[in-house]
């Protein structure tokens, strides 16, 4: 046989050895010295991989009680249940179960939270009668002060740049020159472009929700009208945004979602289960998952679920009761419970209390661009409940 014919065969032999090496590497397969009673025989061990990231960066990631690695970066892990910690110093520490399996990618994605958030007034003279639009992106409240020409009803964008004081962050729709609309209760149209002001005389005004200085519109006498249009309005919604659902989700959706919030994303259903039963897969055989929480395909009617669209996956989060608001990152949740702010994961995970000072009814709304939570509250009994934002970044 001649060199030639040696050398093809050699290089084709390194070629494969090489290429079928990378492969495994690449699926998680690593070489253990001495290991299982071999003596010091080699073999080839399968190991997951820990993709652990952060926000902010730079932490510390301990696997077991053992300092591994810095976030952002990958682990390889023997198939098992790991105690996968994520710190950083001024921060509350990320907490999480994650089951590492062979051959397969596991997360730990962490959104750390100050331990010292700051709490700035966005409002000062006073507001009350507090609501959020659908869209999570607009506040809408009543001004009652000393100050006869700046009362009235005000929308906030959550979204704008620049969040200061009622002259620049807040639009007043509409003054008591014309009604007592500082006391009226307030609630959004579906569609978030209207407002409806109830008063205690029993007038009702239809307001637009973002136009300053206008001119309400009387409508007690067509209130039939308006609530027969909202109505529809809401069917139109719940009908587009099952329409954007896989083709295979709208019946299990259809029969057992309800109150659907999808994530700013559009990756995941914040849903109230309409009735018990068991959810069938959507996508079958399951595709690996990410997430190595395990997810509940048995629902309870009357709880709260999040269900993950790309990874067909199911999480219960708790009552419905509990008033769920998505984070901006489509993650995260936040709800106030018992004198609580809380974040949670979307799966349920790593439950945190980022504040438990006083607050009213319960109301916290998240920053639409993910950077704090507003709560109403007062640092003290002799003044007014003013919007405030519990900084989180």
């Amino acid at each position: 046989m001649s060199k030639v014919i040696l050398s093809s065969i050699a290089i084709g032999l390194f070629v494969l050895t090489f290429g079928t090496g990378v492969i495994m590497y690449a699926n998680g397969y690593r070489f253990n010295f001495g290991g299982g009673g071999t003596g010091n025989i080699k073999f080839i061990e399968g190991t997951g991989i820990l993709v652990a990231t952060s926000k902010p960066d730079g932490a510390r990631v301990i696997v077991n009680g053992h300092l591994t690695t810095a976030t952002n970066n990958t682990i390889n892990l023997s198939p098992g249940e790991y105690d996968v910690k994520i710190e950083k110093d001024g921060y509350l520490t990320w907490d999480k179960k994650i089951t590492i399996k062979k051959s397969l990618v596991s997360e730990a994605n962490a959104l750390l939270l100050p331990n010292t958030p700051k709490l700035e007034a966005v409002t000062t003279i006073g507001i009350s009668n507090l609501v959020i639009d659908p869209t999570q992106t607009l506040l809408a409240f009543t001004v009652a002060s000393n100050s006869a020409s700046k009362n009235g009803i005000y929308s906030l964008d959550m979204s704008a740049q620049s969040l200061i004081f009622l002259g620049d962050s807040g639009t007043q729709l509409v003054s008591d020159i014309t009604d007592l609309f500082s006391t009226a209760k307030l609630s959004f149209s579906p569609n978030s472009k209207q407002i409806l002001a109830s008063l205690p005389n029993g007038t009702y005004y239809l307001l637009d929700s973002r136009a300053g200085g206008q001119s309400p519109q009387d409508v007690t006498n067509t209130l039939t009208l308006v609530t027969q249009d909202w109505q529809q309005q809401q069917i139109d919604r719940d009908k587009k945004l099952m329409a954007s659902l896989p083709s295979k989700l709208i019946p299990i959706a259809t029969k057992y979602f309800t109150n659907i919030i999808p994530s700013p994303d559009g990756n995941m259903l914040l849903y109230t289960a309409s009735s018990s039963g068991t959810l069938k897969l959507v996508v079958n055989p399951p595709a690996p998952s990410v997430n190595s929480t395990p997810d509940h395909r048995q629902i309870k009617a009357g709880n709260s679920y999040v269900y993950d669209i790309k990874e067909d996956k199911n999480y219960e989060i708790g009552s419905s009761d509990t008033h769920y608001l998505w984070h901006a990152d489509s993650r995260h949740l936040v709800y106030a419970q018992d004198g609580h702010v809380n974040v949670v994961e979307f799966d349920g995970g790593n439950l945190t209390t980022v504040y438990d000072g006083p607050f009213l009814d319960n109301l916290v709304f998240p920053w639409s661009n993910g950077s704090g939570i507003a709560i109403l509250t007062r640092l003290s009994p002799s003044v007014p409940y003013n919007l405030y934002r519990l900084g989180l970044q």
